[in-house]
């Protein structure tokens, strides 16, 4: 395929995921026609060094233009977007962002290097009837791992609140994840895992005590859905009470020293989500075989729990899309389930 063609690929493709909102929708569909005239679209990417697509790199220009919209005023952006403007309209904001983009270049090229980073605290959601499985199932204490936790905020998956159609589960904060659920109802909802320690890494971890950093990850989330804004907004807010921030490290390197200090007693959870798709095929195998090993030094008095939320092609043993799932692997003994499958975002989840 020719490179203009996987380009407008790449945004044709986005904008088709990005249906569930009008602003992502119609803004993929102006950048890739600003990318087939040859405009500022064009100028920022002709040099991409890596794959256009699993870069997401329409997230990140996305993402670049609501910073903009965020903390840049004096750009226009602000009075147009979603947020101050319920009736906006692409044509009126499309001319303000290739100005913006036209007039800072260098910024939105510095902008763009950095992987997208959403923290989607709904993903919990998801996660969770995992996480109460591996703390029933063990009945030991739980050790905590996260993998590109960027700012950390589904450390605190335990203190949300859960919100379905057809369950609930309380929490102690502010925060109420909710979804859409089909299937049956996760087991012992009722159960309170003891967490004995939380640690997490990524290679660009965002600390949100920074006003400037909390905004950029506000960035990531799309402009016209309010609720995730506002759910985001509040996990920042109890993360800041909390305190901490994930160590700066590669995964590999940082996984590897974390399991050969891990705990004799209790049970380690490693979970991750969304993850998958950022790290070359090398770094992924290395991730993988090395949970694997660990997974078989695992004992009955100090179990080891992969769990997370990713394409399932990858625990196929190949880098192919796939549906998103939610993956469980206990060890030892090593049986392993999906326990179920949503969209991106997990607004809607069928279990398994």
């Amino acid at each position: 395929m020719a490179q203009v063609d996987r380009v407008e690929e790449h945004f044709r493709q986005q904008q088709n995921w990005c249906r569930a909102s009008p602003f992502m929708f119609q803004l993929h569909q102006a950048m890739a026609d600003n990318y087939r005239a040859k405009g500022i679209i064009a100028d920022l990417i002709a040099d991409w060094p890596d794959n256009i697509s699993r870069d997401a790199v329409s997230l990140r220009l996305a993402a670049a233009l609501h910073l903009a919209a965020l903390e840049r005023p004096d750009t226009g952006l602000q009075a147009v977007y979603p947020a101050a403007k319920p009736d906006w309209t692409m044509a009126e904001i499309w001319p303000l962002a290739d100005r913006y983009l036209t007039d800072h270049v260098e910024d939105v090229r510095s902008f763009i290097q950095s992987p997208p980073q959403t923290n989607e605290v709904n993903r919990s959601l998801i996660l969770l009837p995992g996480f109460l499985d591996v703390s029933v199932r063990s009945g030991q204490p739980l050790h905590l791992l996260e993998l590109a936790a960027s700012a950390g905020l589904n450390q605190n998956w335990d203190r949300y609140n859960y919100f379905t159609n057809t369950w609930t589960r309380t929490g102690q904060s502010d925060v109420t994840l909710k979804a859409t659920w089909s299937g049956p109802v996760p087991r012992h909802l009722d159960h309170t895992p003891l967490i004995v320690s939380r640690a997490a890494c990524d290679l660009n971890p965002i600390n949100v005590s920074d006003p400037a950093a909390a905004r950029r990850l506000k960035a990531y989330v799309w402009a016209d859905q309010f609720e995730r804004l506002t759910r985001l907004e509040q996990a920042i807010a109890l993360a800041r009470e909390i305190g901490g921030v994930p160590d700066q490290a590669d995964a590999v390197d940082w996984l590897h020293k974390k399991l050969k200090q891990r705990s004799r007693a209790g049970v380690t959870v490693i979970y991750h989500s969304m993850f998958l798709h950022y790290p070359p095929e090398n770094t992924r195998r290395a991730l993988l075989d090395l949970i694997a090993a660990a997974g078989e030094a695992a004992t009955e008095t100090a179990p080891l729990a992969w769990l997370c939320y990713e394409s399932e092609g990858f625990f196929r043993g190949n880098s192919q899309p796939g549906r998103l799932v939610s993956h469980l692997t206990y060890w030892p003994g090593g049986e392993t389930k999906v326990m179920a499958e949503s969209d991106g975002h997990a607004l809607s989840v069928t279990a398994v």
